[in-house]
């Protein structure tokens, strides 16, 4: 297991198994973000912080998979300070392995063998915003080219070795500037039309899916801790067996038995990730629903495939792996024991299935007796629970005069509402009415199939709130606020009307005209029981409550990314200049393609070229002003000043590098 670890924050990583063999070769490639809050200020060389880069170490545990009950064997550790890689970007060494600090046997320096590891640190200079609006500019209208093939984000994830490289900081500008959701609908576009088989979407390592991947690492984070993390901890305290692979059961072990403790196990995680949509991010599901919108236009013959391509997402990608490894998560502090590993394991592969919705899923299992298991849940009751879950965080309130979707039905039922006074003369008396909540919708009709008698479209419901029992003298009261009143509604209990309240929050949470303030009483004989003002116009006296977050605040930097992507380009500079080759080539020649051109996708030859010439030149500027930067801080920085006092020995090796530099070029 990798860590980055400082006193007060860690982030792990850890290696698939190596097993029998005493000499492992892992070949995994971590990547670790050093970044500061953009909020964050150096005021001195002397200031002590925690958030000091100086503080932070490479810490690589390595742990024997034992199959022991007590867990796995803990073999050795060692440690890198970042202090010793800013003296050099690059380590490729043999290191021993270190007992813990506290271990109580003392052991020879030799006697827990060794590690091979190849570690590289850069670091970055960041100049204000100004000088990054060129290539931030070029990066954030990648939506809008046409095609997005040609746009500077695609092309990035073109010359970059790893499709993960550019997703990051890609992600993570995208998310600052407010762009995710039309760039990932944009490139989810262009890879739909690519794909001839929908069983297929999204299933390759491409840049649509890294870049979803990476969205909702950021954004789903307290989503996926709320959702999952009282329910895995439940799971991890219980240590019963779940066993239930006939050759792996011990004697004193039950197969029925164990059967029915995973069963409730996986009916537990199962119910908390269906009942959640109502708590999932708003930009998840401003995604999901352009992910929906895509492939059913791309396959219009598959009724299903408005589902997969979602699922494949937030079952696959995002609640599979955490069930898996909760720790990698921060759902467990540690490493769970074998027996909880094997059980999460199992609870993994069944809500992976469940949530794929293929048609024949026992033969999803490889094994036949996770095949005879999942015939627990071979009910429509399971299915229908993951389609109302997909259609809850794949709606969107947002009408689209293009969609080739039918409404999406979220919510019915009947309750009882009271008369709005629409009418002059109306009886503003309670009747029963059947509800139906839609994505575009929420409508009421005397009976189900019945014409609507009336209608709200989901952009005029300015707030959805309790009602105070005071105002009718009645329980389990709602409201539903509009521009010009206020439609009560009393449901049949306080469970049904916590569920109404939460979907109807959720479904209208993005509408631009909700309210901050609303009236928690009704308005009756002439004024508002709660505040008594006279006018039923009058503003709210209440803090909404807002039922849910509309979207989790993310402190991003800009200029960080930006500088960030510019570092890649310039790494990749010589793929760029490829690219631009293979454009002419193909511009030029229909024949047979050569081999070092095909690894590139180039729908439009021209276009591709056009937005390479203005990456090349928006590099070049930057790297210009670094060069420039440099050398100003060679010149102008004293070896003995605060900033860096005798003794600091990155300042040494920089001037030795400078001083080299200076000597190859002259």
């Amino acid at each position: 297991m990798w860590m980055l670890t400082q006193r007060c924050r860690s982030e792990a990583k850890k290696t698939k198994v190596k097993r029998k063999t005493t000499n492992p070769q892992f070949d995994e490639v971590f990547y670790f973000e050093v970044t500061r809050p953009s909020s964050y200020s150096r005021k001195s060389h002397f200031d002590i912080e925690e958030e000091d880069v100086d503080k932070l170490e490479i810490r690589v545990d390595l742990w024997n998979a034992s199959n022991l009950k007590f867990g796995d064997e803990f073999l050795g550790e060692l440690r890198v300070p970042l202090t010793v890689l800013r003296a050099s970007s690059c380590y490729d060494a043999w290191y021993f392995l270190q007992p813990r600090d506290n271990g109580s046997r003392s052991l020879k320096q030799d006697e827990l063998g060794s590690l091979r590891l190849n570690v590289v640190y850069t670091e970055d200079h960041v100049f204000s915003s100004q000088y990054y609006s060129p290539l931030r500019d070029l990066l954030l209208k990648s939506a809008d080219v046409e095609p997005v093939s040609a746009s500077a984000a695609h092309i990035l994830g073109e010359v970059c070795r790893e499709k993960q490289e550019a997703a990051v900081p890609l992600v993570r500008l995208f998310l600052h500037c407010g762009r995710i959701v039309p760039f990932l609908s944009s490139i989810a576009n262009a890879e739909l039309k690519r794909t001839q088989d929908p069983n297929t979407i999204f299933r390759g390592n491409s840049l649509t899916s890294k870049c979803i991947d990476e969205t909702m690492k950021l954004a789903g984070m307290h989503y996926l801790h709320v959702t999952l993390k009282p329910v895995i901890e439940e799971i991890c305290q219980s240590h019963r067996s779940c066993e239930i692979d006939p050759v792996k059961l011990r004697d004193s072990d039950s197969l029925d038995n164990n059967m029915e403790t995973l069963r409730q196990h996986v009916d537990r995680v199962f119910t908390a990730i269906t009942t959640s949509g109502v708590s999932c991010p708003t930009v998840m599901c401003d995604i999901f629903f352009c992910l929906r919108e895509a492939a059913a236009k791309r396959f219009q013959d598959d009724p299903d495939v408005r589902y997969t391509a979602v699922s494949g997402f937030i079952f696959l990608r995002f609640f599979a792996p955490a069930i898996l490894s909760p720790n990698l998560f921060h759902l467990t502090p540690h490493h769970t024991d074998p027996q909880t590993s094997r059980t999460l394991t199992l609870i993994s592969k069944t809500i992976q299935t469940l949530g794929s919705l293929s048609k024949s899923k026992s033969a999803s299992f490889k094994e036949s007796y996770m095949a005879s298991f999942y015939e627990f849940f071979n009910e429509q009751k399971y299915g229908d629970a993951v389609k109302n879950f997909l259609d809850l965080i794949s709606s969107s309130g947002r009408r689209d005069p293009k969609s080739v979707e039918q409404p999406i039905l979220l919510k019915e039922g009947f309750m009882i509402k009271r008369a709005q006074g629409r009418k002059r003369f109306g009886m503003k008396n309670f009747k029963k009415r059947w509800f139906c909540l839609t994505n575009h919708e929420f409508t009421y009709r005397k009976c189900r199939g019945d014409q609507p008698l009336y209608s709200i479209p989901i952009e005029n419901i300015l707030a959805v709130e309790k009602l105070e029992e005071e105002s009718f003298k009645m329980k389990n009261m709602f409201q539903v606020v509009q521009p010009e009143r206020a439609l009560y509604i009393q449901a049949n209990n306080c469970v049904e009307a916590r569920d109404w309240i939460d979907v109807l929050t959720k479904v209208s949470q993005c509408n631009q005209r909700r309210l901050t303030f609303y009236h928690p009483s009704a308005h009756l004989n002439g004024h508002w029981l709660c505040c008594r003002a006279t006018s039923d116009t009058a503003p709210g006296c209440s803090p909404c409550t807002g039922g849910l977050p509309a979207n989790i605040q993310l402190d991003i930097d800009g200029d960080r990314e930006t500088e960030r992507i510019y570092s890649l380009f310039s790494c990749y500079l010589g793929r760029l200049e490829k690219m631009q080759e293979a454009c002419g080539s193909r511009s030029v020649y229909d024949g047979p393609e050569q081999e070092e051109y095909s690894a590139f996708v180039i729908d439009d030859p021209q276009e591709t070229y056009k937005t390479l010439r203005q990456v090349i030149a928006a590099v070049g500027t930057l790297e210009q002003e670094h060069a420039q930067y440099r050398r100003d801080k060679f010149k102008k920085t004293k070896y003995g000043s605060q900033e860096h006092p005798i003794g600091d020995k990155s300042f040494q090796n920089y001037i030795q590098q400078q001083s080299e530099s200076s000597t190859h070029s002259i």
